[in-house]
């Protein structure tokens, strides 16, 4: 089997797992530069944003650079909001807690960190834009 057969239109669950673990392993590496530790289901969720923004990309690339960035956002806040609620409010992990921040949702999210996965997706978008 060659690189191309692998990534051939019938192999696309692997292109699916590699983009998957890309995102998990960059946001959870995000985590750990910010905060000094990241918790499996952080990882998880990084995985799970990515994967959707890659299943969005076509889209997202070809609206203005602004609206992929607020749609981008919008999405890992989305993830972010609802893995909260499950591992923090329901299963009472405690994995972060945004209480302290202005404009916070249940201690979920909140306007500052929606800022930094906009910032985030604009750079990620430009670049994307700029050298396809």
């Amino acid at each position: 089997m060659s690189i191309k057969d692998f990534f051939s239109e019938s192999n696309s669950i692997w292109i699916d797992f590699i983009v998957f673990s890309l995102g998990a392993a960059a946001y959870g590496m995000m985590e750990i530069l910010f905060r000094g530790y990241t918790h499996w289901t952080m990882v998880l969720t990084g995985g799970a944003c990515v994967l959707t923004l890659y299943y969005l990309s076509g889209w997202l690339l070809s609206i203005p650079l602004f609206g992929a960035a607020v749609v981008g956002a919008l999405i890992i806040t989305f993830y972010e909001f609802f893995v909260g609620v499950v591992v923090n409010l329901r299963l009472g992990w405690d994995v972060w807690d945004y209480s302290s921040q202005p404009g916070n949702l249940l201690g979920q999210i909140c306007p500052v960190f929606t800022g930094i996965w906009f910032t985030i997706c604009f750079l990620f978008f430009g670049t994307v834009k700029l050298i396809s």
